[in-house]
């Protein structure tokens, strides 16, 4: 009886149950302050990450610098432009300046046919040559390439084919022995810094004198005055194409030191008195025509 009485009085026991039960609010009060913690610490961290990122729009720059790209891939590196055509040895690459008229007339040889055949000829090797009116660069690469000459300064005034010129120079391995400038030589002694020049859609139709003024674009291009070239570069040879301004270069030049005159003529332009007033300052100068090495159009001069 007494054992079954102590039993009942240790019921109360469960009273205590407080305890433990108290242990868990504490604990899940704990977690959900920590849980609370964390998501403000990661609150603070986003808006911490928002403020030190740059806004949304100035993140966009980079775009447009990679965009150039895809257009220099585009268009072909000077060394992959293909070779159109070999004339006396040049290599002459792709250009949107020779259209399929011209590449035929290069593989043709009609291409500056006289012009070429007069400069073989006529042109000892060795020499220094100034070529005025370089075109397309072709004839001036074919006298590098042909005569060895001791140098070679080409002017061009249409500032479109300088790189184009510049390009085939080097394809031919010619960039150290051709000196390519971009201006209009002028011998007149009160001659401008500068001049206007007519470009058309063929260049070979480009020059000071247009003959077809409304169909040409005018571009201002640099002027360099004989007397200065001569003294810096000492020509003894002048290749001349330059679409009828030879007139007024013939007028004031002083060609004390040139012993070839190659010029292709434009009687076109200056007509028959300008004609005769070309070879009259030409014999005043010393020089005598080589009928020998003249061919139609491209007339040469010997001193």
């Amino acid at each position: 009886m007494s054992k079954s009485k102590s039993k009942p009085a240790k019921k109360p026991a469960p009273k205590q149950a407080p305890k433990p039960t108290s242990k868990p609010a504490v604990k899940t009060t704990a977690k959900t302050g920590l849980a609370s913690g964390l998501k403000s610490l990661e609150a603070a961290a986003a808006l911490a990450s928002e403020l030190a990122a740059p806004p949304a729009g100035p993140a966009l720059p980079p775009e447009p610098e990679a965009a150039p790209a895809p257009a220099a891939a585009s268009a072909p590196a000077p060394s992959e432009a293909p070779i159109i055509a070999t004339l006396h040895g040049v290599r002459v690459p792709a250009a949107p300046h020779l259209g399929p008229s011209m590449i035929t007339s290069l593989n043709e040889g009609r291409y500056e046919r006289n012009e070429v055949a007069c400069g073989l000829a006529a042109i000892p090797k060795g020499a220094r040559i100034l070529e005025l009116g370089a075109g397309a660069g072709v004839v001036g690469a074919i006298l590098a390439m042909n005569l060895a000459p001791k140098a070679l300064l080409s002017i061009e005034a249409n500032p479109a084919l300088i790189p184009h010129i510049a390009h085939l120079h080097a394809t031919n391995g010619l960039s150290d022995i051709i000196t390519l400038r971009h201006a209009v030589v002028l011998t007149a002694p009160d001659a401008p810094a500068s001049i206007d020049f007519f470009v058309m859609g063929n260049f070979l139709g480009s020059g000071l004198v247009s003959r077809k003024p409304d169909r040409a674009q005018t571009v201002s291009v640099p002027v360099l005055r004989y007397a200065d070239l001569v003294a810096d570069f000492a020509p003894d040879t002048i290749m001349m194409d330059i679409e009828g301004g030879e007139l007024d270069f013939l007028r004031h030049a002083d060609l004390t030191g040139i012993n070839t005159f190659v010029a292709e003529f434009h009687r076109d332009i200056y007509g028959r008195e300008g004609m005769q007033e070309c070879r009259r300052l030409l014999s005043a100068q010393g020089l005598r025509i080589d009928e020998a090495t003249c061919r139609p159009g491209v007339h040469v001069w010997k001193r």
